[in-house]
């Protein structure tokens, strides 16, 4: 199954569990792509706290070929020219990730 995932928080506890469920989804054989959006754009910025460990939960899902994008225009209105973790998008592509997946989650 394709599942297609909308990270729009920047909350450390959506955030890691976003990952969490991407990571749970691709050891069961799915392919998984997760789009930053709004404030989740910012996840690169977003620190590890004592209970959720981001960055480890980000590079995992990575090894894991979970495919990452961030929204170009929600980068350019936080005055960011790169998303740090992924390559920069756009919402044709936010589009067609939603129309090929068979499952689309908003965090």
């Amino acid at each position: 199954m394709k599942i297609g995932i909308i990270l729009q928080s920047d909350k450390p506890e959506h955030v890691w569990n976003t990952f969490r469920f991407g990571i749970a989804s691709l050891k069961a054989n799915h392919e998984v792509t997760i789009f930053l959006m709004s404030e989740g754009a910012e996840l690169d910025t977003i620190s590890d706290t004592e209970h959720f460990d981001i960055s480890a939960k980000v590079t995992q899902f990575k090894e894991l070929k979970g495919v990452l994008y961030a929204c170009g225009t929600c980068l350019e209105i936080r005055g960011k020219t790169d998303a740090g973790v992924c390559p920069i998008s756009t919402m044709t592509d936010l589009l067609k990730i939603v129309e090929e997946s068979d499952k689309v989650l908003v965090f």
